[in-house]
């Protein structure tokens, strides 16, 4: 195994549209729905769970919400283990009753709620549970008291994206260092509730690591997927510490995705992947816990890093159900970065959303080196509701944001870093005016990828050219020498 941050290949990009060429994408009526009145005993004469360690289970949950199809609409309880719709092959939603909550759902019941010290309420996650995961008993939630995250305000990070108000909520404060941890507490939570004694997922990093804690700290075995290219140390180590079963596979991202469902069917394993609505759930809960920040006043643009197309696709979701509740009065617009090298998304939107192709990833930040994303349908969904675009940055751009952020005292991983150079292009190019509040999403923490780091100060990054390098100094043991060098 090839264990780096700091190698990379040549890519060809595309080049970047002209936004007058670029699609506008219309906002049509959201194609999730809300579950009124739904009962678990007809949703469960129609299925049959292929999972035996669920037949006997059946019922152990509340159904005011449900599994639900976002192309045909089919439902299924909550206690099914599935991730894709029998009947056409959809994506699937967790689809809430808020119907049902008219009136419940309050700006003030979440306020009450912050800086609780009593489990669940002291997570960030769990704090918006009427949200997240209304269904589930207390006595099933997996949690390290994760989110509760930061939200920074930096003039000087502002005035290189060229904007009024630039904001960085930073998920790289969670337990293992990255968002995951918000979708691992919920989906882990939902396994254990369904008494799943093992797990597993396909991974770039961030997703094993939380895993292998999550599963640690639930008393569970979680198997981890991973591919034989370049791994992030830090990552790398925290799946092999929380006591992963690390399986390393011939095989890149996308087929170890495809591979990690056709074993779990096969053994009856949880599978933590995004493509697990559980996950997304939890997910959501960055803007709820960002817009909380904000007082409730939602901002003109939210960015994030684009992947697998998980945070993506949650925030869709959580901004329209914020939307419907009550707590936003309007919906900001969502802009999804990609790398150049990893951009099968961005080609898609330049291209009308006519033909997907999947692309052969490659990246330095290979926290989304993901060439065939699965929640590409549920991204493309969050971009209808929001009237959002999609941009690519390149390596470069990605690395000369990590510096800036890096140096503003905050630190990211490569990957987080699309959030500001992604900014920069789109105030560049107009789409973002500068009197526009913008918030952006890091991803993951600094030491995350401490390879790329140190590559990029000592301008050894094959590729990149390192415009922002604080390079190390070196001296003799000699008085005279290192004050020559510090005067």
């Amino acid at each position: 195994m090839t264990i780096s941050g700091a190698s990379r290949q040549d890519t060809v990009a595309l080049s970047p549209m002209p936004a007058s060429a670029m699609p506008r994408i219309s906002k049509p009526t959201p194609r999730f729905a809300t579950v009124a009145g739904a009962k678990a005993s007809a949703l469960e004469k129609t299925m049959r769970c292929r999972y035996p360690c669920c037949l006997a289970r059946r019922g152990s949950l509340r159904m005011s919400s449900s599994l639900q199809c976002i192309d045909c609409a089919q439902q299924y309880p909550l206690n099914r283990v599935i991730y894709a719709c029998e009947r056409c092959g959809g994506l699937l939603d967790v689809a809430h009753d808020f119907a049902a909550s008219t009136g419940k759902i309050t700006r003030e019941l979440f306020d009450e709620r912050l800086g609780a010290l009593d489990f669940p309420y002291n997570s960030g996650v769990w704090r918006f549970k009427e949200l997240d995961y209304p269904d589930i008993e207390d006595a099933h939630i997996v949690s390290r008291g994760e989110g509760n995250t930061n939200l920074y305000e930096l003039p000087r990070l502002a005035a290189s994206v060229g904007v009024d108000s630039f904001m960085l909520k930073h998920e790289g404060e969670n337990p293992t260092g990255s968002f995951k941890d918000r979708g691992m507490t919920s989906g882990l939570s939902h396994a254990k509730g369904l008494g799943m004694t093992r797990v597993a997922c396909a991974s770039t990093g961030n997703t094993s690591a939380s895993m292998a804690s999550y599963a640690a700290l639930a008393g569970m075995q979680g198997i981890i997927f991973l591919q034989n290219t370049a791994i992030a140390l830090g990552k790398l180590a925290q799946g092999i510490a929380y006591g992963g079963t690390c399986l390393q596979i011939n095989a890149d991202f996308d087929r170890n995705m495809a591979l990690v469902r056709q074993v779990a069917e096969r053994l009856g394993i949880y599978v933590l992947n995004s493509i697990n609505p559980f996950r997304l759930e939890g997910q959501k809960s960055i803007l709820f816990e960002a817009l909380q920040q904000m007082r409730w006043q939602a901002p003109d643009w939210v960015i994030v890093p684009g992947g697998n197309l998980g945070n993506s696709s949650a925030f869709g979701k959580a901004l329209l159900e914020m939307h419907t509740v009550g707590l936003i009065d309007r919906l900001p617009r969502l802009a999804i970065v990609q790398a150049e090298g990893a951009n099968p998304l961005y080609r898609h939107y330049a291209s009308g959303f006519r033909g997907f192709q999947p692309v052969k990833a490659d990246t330095i930040a290979t926290a989304i080196k993901i060439g065939d994303p699965v929640n590409l349908q549920k991204a493309i969904r969050a971009l209808e509701w929001t009237g959002g675009v999609v941009e690519q940055v390149s390596d470069q751009q990605i690395m000369d944001a990590k510096a800036l952020i890096d140096g503003a005292g905050i630190g990211c991983e490569p990957a987080s870093a699309c959030s500001l150079a992604g900014a920069r292009k789109l105030v560049e190019r107009g789409i973002i005016k500068r009197g526009d509040t913008v918030l952006g999403i890091l991803t993951g923490h600094v030491l995350k990828d401490p390879a790329a780091t140190i590559g990029y100060h000592a301008d050894e990054l094959p590729g990149i050219t390192a415009q922002r390098r604080n390079p190390m100094l070196r001296a003799e043991d000699d008085l005279e020498q290192i004050v020559a060098l510090l005067a």
